[in-house]
Parts: structure tokens; C-alpha cells; sequence
């Protein structure tokens, strides 16, 4: 088998980069704020070193990139995803500590934040991967967002019912993801034309009746109720993880179970067996009994329900109102996070919460008046993805049959 060095050189430019901030590194101080003031064990400031805690990384870095190019060139072996994945945690951490150096870093609210901004994108990027996967390219993730916020902040208005907001969102989410698979899957229409128009309408339709409808009478049709935090007793008050990942609305919860029952579902049951089949070569599924229509039409409109549902959290999780355009391409940063995660739910949804975090990350920074334009930082999920489909971290192919229609024969 051919090995490709691209991943062991990836390791090694990363180096690099921790090593020349090590080089320009100040000698101050930058104080690190792990705890909360509702955290059951509070920890005080921890005031690091940052010329110390820089080489600490670079090194630690260095000792990476000797593994990986020696698992490389003389073990003559792949190089290990846990070798890459930490040489970029410890340059990742390098960069905050330089950035924030003679501040205040509060952690667990750049986390907090992080993982807030991340859960429409881990909803879309489920979208993604369950269409994707089953050979539907879904570049419609944005509409489905967009119109599962305005629905379900438009129903749970209505209604006086939080819960019935969230269920419209899922209707409102396949309803969109119905379009983009007749138009795909029935009538054969080039599936990335018909996602930006699927868009398009979306954008045009809500603006419309944000205009006439919820603009004028907001009491009426614009002023739902927000999800209230449920922390889990014990849980929730651990530093760190606990304020983070356990003190959250039922949409962020609901996120957790749906990341898992996608996984198992592709990956360990056979209804997941046969959406791959059917994404990497349909007419073999369909020689073997496999209803390769059907698989389509479920397999889309099961991901445009959970890209609905993530729709609702910037209304009636997070706003508690409806905006025109609020999505803000969050359905485009999904699907640079699906291919970013190889077309894996898990890894997508670690890929959105880097670029989450990299969001978050822009609005501390301004706080605290660094340099470093916001620009920057906005533009990073879509150069990690050029970086990934160009090879660097790895061989990126998405699913054979992504994007061409199927004819029966």
C-alpha cells in the first residue's frame, strides 16, 4: 500500500508554527480563569508563564513531529491520528496563551461559548453526513436551519408552547430537505444547483413573512419563550467540563443523543449498512434487494429533522426571537465541517466545535483589544477545510456515488 507523507508534513509545518511563537514570545504573564461563580469546587486564578508555557508547547510539539516522521520514513508506517491531533492541541494552546498574554483568559466561558455557537453547525453537519452518505449532496443545510428557527419561533409563539416550537422545527427542517431530495432523487435536477435554490427560496420566504408578519406584530407571531439552562445535579458543578457540557437547554442535550444515535446508526446497525451501500454504489445495493429510493428520500429527510431542530436553538435556545438571515451561512461552516470530518459524525461534530470555538474566540479577543483581526479568525473553517481537501491532513473522499443520480435499470 502507498503511504502519503502528506499528514507527517502537516505534523511538521505545525511545528514550525509552535516554534516561532516560542521565538516571539513576551515575558509576561497571562492569567488563566478556570472556574465559574456557580462551580461546586472553585479554582483561583493560575498565572502562567508565557515565554515558559510557549517552549513547553513547541517542545512537546518537536517530540510529535520526530514520531510522526520517524513512524514515516523508517517505520515506513501511517501516521497516527492521535500524533496529529495533539501536536495541534499543544500549538492550539500555545496560540491562545500568546494571544491573550498579559490578560485574563476565562476558559470555561470561551468553552461555554464555543460549544453555543457549535450546535447548529453539529446539527447541520448531521444533515450532512446522513445525506451525503446515502448520495444526496446537501448544500440546502443553510435553508434547512433558516427555516426551522423562523418556524419554530412562529409556532411556539402561536401556541404559547415551547415544545411544539421544537416539533415544527423538525417538520419545517424535512420540509426543506423533501424539496432538495423530489428535486434530486425523482426528477434527476444537478444537486448542487438545486441546494442553492432550495436556499435561495428559504431566505426570500422568510424574509417575506418577517416583513409582513412578524415585523409589525411581534407580540403576535415573534416573541417565544426561551429553553431554560437544566443543569444536572453533580455534573454541572465540576470545573471545566461541568458549566460547559452540563448545564445546557434541552436542544444542546437533545444534540448529545442525536450524535450518538447517528453514529450507531450508520456504523453498527443495518439500516446504516445499507445508506452507505446505497452512497458508494446504489445499482449494487439495488441488485441485492436494497429500495435505493427509499433509502434516499429517508436517509434526507431524517437529516433535514435534526438540521430543523438546530435551527430552533438560535430562536427559542439562544435569541428568543427570529431574524431575518440570522443563520449567518452557519449551514455553509456545517458543511465545511462534514468534509473537515471526513463524512463521520463524530469527527464533523469535532470540527464544528473548532470553528465554533474559533468564532467565540474573535469576540474575547476584541474585548481584550488584541491585534489579531476578527477577519481572521471568521475565515478559518473554510481554509481548515481547503487544508483537508487538499490532502494535507489525510486522504478526504467523500462518498462515491455523492452527487449522481441514480437510474433505475
Amino acid at each position: 500500500m502507498k503511504l502519503s507523507n502528506r499528514t507527517a508534513i502537516t505534523v511538521f509545518v505545525v511545528t514550525l508554527f509552535s516554534l516561532l511563537l516560542a521565538l516571539i514570545s513576551p515575558h509576561d504573564n497571562v492569567s488563566v480563569k478556570i472556574s465559574t461563580d456557580h462551580d461546586a469546587f472553585k479554582l483561583g486564578l493560575i498565572d502562567l508563564p508565557v515565554f515558559g508555557t510557549l517552549w513547553a508547547c513547541a517542545w512537546l510539539s518537536i517530540a510529535m513531529s520526530a514520531m510522526a516522521l520517524t513512524m514515516r520514513w523508517i517505520l515506513k508506517r501511517k501516521v497516527s491520528g492521535v500524533i496529529s491531533g495533539l501536536n495541534f492541541v499543544f500549538f492550539a494552546w500555545g496560540a491562545l496563551v500568546y494571544l491573550y498574554h498579559g490578560n485574563t483568559m476565562t476558559l470555561t466561558s470561551l468553552l461555554q461559548g464555543a460549544l453555543a455557537l457549535s450546535v447548529p453547525l453539529i446539527f447541520g453537519s448531521m444533515s450532512g453526513v446522513l445525506s451525503e452518505r446515502v448520495g444526496i449532496v446537501n448544500i440546502a443545510i443553510e435553508g434547512q436551519l433558516l427555516f426551522g428557527a423562523f418556524t419554530s419561533a412562529m409556532v411556539a409563539t402561536l401556541t404559547h408552547s415551547i415544545w411544539l416550537g421544537l416539533l415544527s422545527a423538525l417538520v419545517a427542517g424535512s420540509l426543506v430537505a423533501w424539496l432538495l431530495a423530489v428535486f434530486s432523487i425523482k426528477y434527476r435536477v444537478d444537486q448542487i444547483i438545486v441546494g442553492v435554490v432550495v436556499n435561495v427560496l428559504v431566505a426570500g420566504l422568510t424574509n417575506f413573512l418577517y416583513g409582513t408578519l412578524m415585523q409589525g406584530n411581534p407580540f403576535v407571531f415573534n416573541q417565544p419563550e426561551r429553553l431554560k439552562d437544566l443543569p444536572i445535579p453533580g455534573l454541572s458543578g465540576i470545573p471545566i467540563i461541568g458549566p460547559v457540557f452540563f448545564n445546557q437547554t434541552a436542544i444542546v442535550y437533545l444534540m448529545y443523543l442525536a450524535l450518538a444515535v447517528v453514529y450507531i446508526a450508520l456504523f453498527k446497525t443495518k439500516w446504516g449498512l445499507r445508506v452507505r451501500a446505497v452512497g458508494e454504489y446504489p445499482k449494487a445495493a439495488d441488485t441485492v434487494g436494497i429500495d435505493v429510493f427509499r433509502t434516499r428520500y429517508t436517509s434526507v429527510l431524517i437529516g433535514g429533522a435534526l438540521a430543523g431542530l438546530g435551527g430552533s436553538f438560535f430562536t427559542i435556545g439562544e435569541v428568543g426571537a427570529f431574524g431575518q438571515n440570522m443563520t449567518h451561512g452557519a449551514g455553509y461552516i456545517a458543511l465545511a465541517a462534514l468534509i473537515f470530518g471526513r463524512w463521520n459524525p463524530l469527527l464533523a461534530a469535532c470540527a464544528a466545535l473548532l470553528f465554533g470555538f474559533a468564532e467565540n474566540l474573535q469576540f474575547g479577543l476584541a474585548i481584550i483589544g488584541s491585534p489579531l483581526p476578527s477577519e481572521f479568525l471568521l475565515m478559518l473553517p473554510y481554509v481548515l477545510t481547503v487544508v483537508a481537501v487538499a490532502g494535507l491532513v489525510g486522504k478526504v473522499t467523500g462518498p462515491a456515488a455523492s452527487g449522481k443520480p441514480y437510474v433505475k435499470q
